[in-house]
């Protein structure tokens, strides 16, 4: 039989609609996707946290990307894009890729007012941090036969390059130093997408030349450029396409796919505001408030 994996994703979906347990043996415990996903949903809707993972944690990408499906048909909204995060090495080698995707939902996507600070729901007891982002938007659907993507074909499928804030939230504290599996099991650590101006010339400007500045409450914490993102923004849309492509998940037009943090991971906390300056094109604001739960 072949193995249920990221890479066999015909396999997952009939599983799925069998509505048989998707589990995964870690020493004599099991990785329950489904158990999780509805654990995390639940915290999410009441805007709650927890201190440690509510289960055995997944034991890699393919779990936690069970367990991120299992939540988004869990959570009642439609998807508008998608967040793409950097792995570090060793965890890259460990996990077997340098990136990860997480979901952002319609109504966690804001678009900027004017100069004005937009306010941008956290979880206050969990993880909470603001990243600087270039964001591409996918001008048609992809096809869903087609999982080889390069940044060259990538380029072909978007119809518009903008600034962006990603804002990386989670009821886990510190999910982040669970690893890259656990990331993903919870929406790729993601609670929305502060969405700025366009940068219409972005395809003849250098990746150095797409520059910004963070800043929280005033302090700079942060400066890079596109450069930043390994291998370019392209490179990350790419991999995007690639890995839905095999969930079985291919990026649709409109969506909205973030790049990568350019300045780094930055923690805010519920009142503090963030900033980010990209040069020659405009500035976005955000202040952070408390998570509010939702029905």
């Amino acid at each position: 039989m072949t193995p249920v994996s990221l890479y066999n994703t015909a396999c997952v979906v009939a599983l799925e609609k069998e509505g048989l347990r998707l589990v995964s043996a870690i020493s004599d415990r099991t990785f329950d996707a489904r158990r999780v996903a509805a654990e995390f949903v639940k915290a999410r809707r009441s805007a709650g946290a927890f201190d440690s993972y509510p289960g055995p944690m997944p034991p890699d990408l393919d779990a936690a990307y069970r367990c991120q499906d299992e939540a988004i048909s869990l959570w009642d909204d439609t998807i508008a894009g998608w967040k793409v995060g950097w792995i570090p090495e060793p965890l890259s080698q460990q996990f077997g890729s340098q990136r990860l995707v997480g979901p952002i939902f319609s109504r966690s996507l804001w678009r900027a007012n004017g100069s004005g600070r937009t306010e941008t729901p956290v979880f206050a007891r969990g993880f909470a941090a603001i990243e600087a982002e270039f964001v591409f938007q996918i001008s048609k659907d992809a096809p869903v036969n087609v999982v080889d993507w390069t940044a060259e074909t990538a380029r072909r499928f978007v119809k518009s390059m903008y600034t962006g804030i990603e804002i990386a939230s989670s009821p886990l504290q510190k999910i982040n130093d669970y690893g890259p599996a656990v990331i993903a099991s919870d929406f790729g650590n993601n609670a929305g997408l502060l969405l700025g101006a366009e940068i219409a010339d972005w395809p003849t400007r250098s990746l150095e030349l797409l520059h910004c500045e963070t800043r929280v409450d005033g302090a700079v914490v942060g400066q890079g450029t596109a450069a930043a993102v390994s291998g370019g923004p392209l490179a990350a849309l790419a991999f995007a396409l690639r890995c839905n492509a095999r969930r079985g998940r291919p990026l649709r037009a409109g969506d909205f796919v973030t790049t990568g943090a350019t300045t780094g991971v930055h923690a805010i906390a519920a009142g503090q505001t963030a900033e980010v300056v990209f040069t020659g094109i405009g500035s976005l604001r955000c202040v952070a408030v408390p998570m509010t739960p939702v029905a």
